[in-house]
């Protein structure tokens, strides 16, 4: 596990290893271990390290034997050892035990399809130097896994290109001027979060999940063009069949071997490992099966005062019955105020989620431990969002705005927004109104269960100057989504697209920042692509519509605490609504009448506030303040001035 970054250029460039060692610096906390750096006359390339396999010789960047081919990877290929085998009979040699080893010995035999070979989760660069260490770079190929559990940025400049691990380190280089992106705000303010490709800083993108691109530096101008190398799309069945009771049992059995041995692969390591572990069934299923594997598992929890939001007792007692070793991170309301600059400083991006991983993971690396498991995923493959049920009926709203004049569509949801409804139903019913009177605004019913705030809103939060862009690449992203699911079910349908856009774009992006910013590397046996494959093919996990995550609770129906199995879903947050209220108002109500001075030409304070007195009047959801607190900090710290 890494951070990795580099500078390409198409002429020498003096400079160059000097923003490469800003960059660097930048990422230490990726990687606290190890520095290494590839300095060619028209690139630079380097790499922080966190030892995880190989401590000893894992140093990066890795070379092939005739030093003409290197590579820096972030993340974990956990079939590197069948691949070794395999490279190693067709005659290469390895000079080390690395997993990353055989990302050069693999792009000598595979070329570009050598991301077809890797299990893992990942993100890398490789670079040809025809004339060996001293000479030019020809070519860089950088590529990021299926899931797109690691992340991967980069910007295209007249100087040449750069690329890194994080937007920070991006922003260190000191070539990019750091400037607001426009359009990438109004996905902010939608959905929370920041949608693939875009980042918040204007010309930085991300390269997609499943993506790669290949770089000739002999060009004058360095391009990245990401191909598709990945299309999960072909694994969804146009119309599965209801499944009787042997096809599910079947598909039942099929998906415990691949369970038991993506946990198997993820336990791969050198160092000590955990797991995180709450009071739900996804954190209790790889608990469980990780500790048949090992003994001596270590499990995290994160624990508050706030009784009702505290899942200390049910995990408390799932450890004593698999015999974990089980520690708690108590979070209180003052510590939360005492600690909020670095809980927003740890993210790459804002967010309005993530702050629950930055602690437990904090846990994990004061208890001693590099490495802990998630059990992040399992709720977009097998039906446990009521997003899952959300979606028909936001699809049936939206299409019958879409059969009636926007008028009366728009008429129609205003006189139904004055409908007296009960506080539990007031966000799902905001969500309704909004599919009525936007029904073109997304191109599926489920994108209007993730939002933020409704379409409406955040016009009356953007000024003038910040109109709509329909050809915004975030929304290319959501197009192009929803067409390759456009042929599934609807249960399939909103699984893709949950994995295609919430799954990506906040949880994975969360969980990675907030936890190599306490240099641990976090793991998703879920997101192993032959499950995620499987999940999509299957029509028995279709059936978890009408029985939440059925398949995966007879899968493991043995291993599984009879308590968890019964309990309802439950979301794992922290307590904002009352915190926010609390000691944490005066924070919250100082930053939001200070405007960054980077959104003061894009941001209408004055709708800002009105959010801040709607929460205060129980009027919305602690969602929304604490999402334009976090955008406000953030673009304090990271945004040049707007103008």
């Amino acid at each position: 596990m890494c951070g990795i970054c580099g500078i390409l250029a198409p002429r020498q460039t003096p400079d160059a290893p000097a923003a490469l060692r800003r960059m660097l610096a930048a990422l230490r906390h990726r990687g606290p271990d190890d520095e290494g750096l590839l300095i060619a006359p028209n690139a630079a390339i380097g790499a922080r390290r966190l030892s995880i396999i190989d401590l000893a010789g894992g140093h990066q960047p890795v070379w092939n034997e005739s030093r003409t081919v290197a590579a820096v990877c972030n993340g974990e290929i956990y079939n590197f050892k069948l691949l070794r085998d395999e490279l190693s009979s067709r005659g290469h040699r390895f000079a080390t035990c690395c997993d990353t080893e055989v990302l050069v010995h693999g792009w000598e035999a595979w070329s570009t399809d050598l991301v077809t070979h890797l299990r893992g989760m990942f993100a890398f660069a490789i670079a040809e130097l025809p004339d060996g260490p001293e000479g030019n770079v020809c070519h860089v190929f950088l590529a990021r896994d299926r899931l797109g559990i690691k992340p991967l940025y980069y910007a295209a400049l007249p100087q040449g290109l750069v690329f890194a691990s994080e937007v920070r380190a991006l922003l260190a280089s000191q070539w990019l001027s750091g400037r607001l992106s426009r359009t990438a705000l109004e996905s902010f303010l939608l959905f929370g979060a920041v949608g693939e490709p875009e980042t918040l800083v204007n010309g930085v993108r991300s390269l997609p999940p499943g993506h790669s691109t290949q770089i000739d530096l002999r060009q004058a101008r360095m391009e990245a063009t990401p191909r598709l190398w990945w299309d999960f799309a072909r694994s969804i069945p146009s119309a599965p069949a209801a499944e009787d009771a042997d096809g599910l049992d079947s598909a039942a059995h099929t998906l415990r071997v691949h369970l038991e041995e993506s946990v198997r692969e993820h336990l791969i390591a050198d160092v000590p490992l955990g797991v995180f572990l709450s009071g739900g069934l996804d954190s209790t299923a790889i608990a469980a099966l990780a500790s048949r594997e090992q003994r001596g598992v270590r499990t995290f929890t994160v624990v508050f005062s706030e009784k009702e939001f505290s899942e200390a007792e049910i995990a408390r007692r799932t450890a004593a019955q698999l015999g974990t070793e089980h520690s708690e991170r108590l979070v209180t309301e003052d510590e939360m105020v005492s600690r909020m600059d670095e809980a927003v400083e740890a993210m790459d991006e804002p967010t309005m989620d993530g702050v629950n991983t930055w602690f437990v993971s904090e846990a994990a690396r004061e208890a001693g431990l590099k490495v802990c498991l998630s059990g992040l995923g399992s709720d977009e493959l097998f039906g446990g969002y009521s997003t899952f049920r959300d979606a028909r009926w936001l699809a049936r709203i939206a299409r019958l705005g879409n059969s009636i004049s926007p008028f009366l569509a728009k008429t129609l949801a205003s006189v139904a927004g004055d409908f007296p409804v009960p506080p539990a139903r007031r966000d799902a019913w905001r969500k309704g109104l909004a599919a009525l009177a936007a029904d073109q605004y997304f191109p599926h019913g489920i994108l209007f269960a993730r939002l933020l705030f409704t379409p409406a809103q955040v016009v009356e939060l953007l000024k003038a100057s910040c109109k709509a862009d329909e050809s915004s690449p975030w929304r290319t992203w959501l197009a192009d989504a929803a067409n390759s699911a456009g042929g599934a079910d609807e249960f399939h349908q909103a699984s893709w697209l949950e994995l295609r856009t919430y799954m990506v774009n906040v949880l994975l992006r969360d969980t990675d920042a907030m936890s190599m910013s306490h240099s641990l590397e976090v793991r998703v046996p879920f997101l192993d692509h032959r499950i995620v494959e499987f999940a999509l093919g299957s029509a028995a996990a279709a059936n978890s519509t009408a029985a939440p995550k059925s398949l995966l609770v007879e899968a493991l129906r043995d291993l599984l605490p009879e308590e968890i199995v019964a309990q309802p879903k439950r979301t794992f947050t922290l307590p904002w609504e009352s915190w926010l209220r609390g000691r944490l108002r005066e924070r919250v109500d100082a930053s939001l009448a200070d405007p960054a001075p980077a959104l003061v030409a894009a941001l209408d304070f004055g709708a800002v506030a009105n959010v801040w007195r709607n929460f205060l009047r129980d009027r919305t959801s602690w969602s929304r303040p604490w999402s334009l607190f976090v955008l406000n900090e953030w673009s304090r710290r990271h945004l040049a001035a707007d103008g």
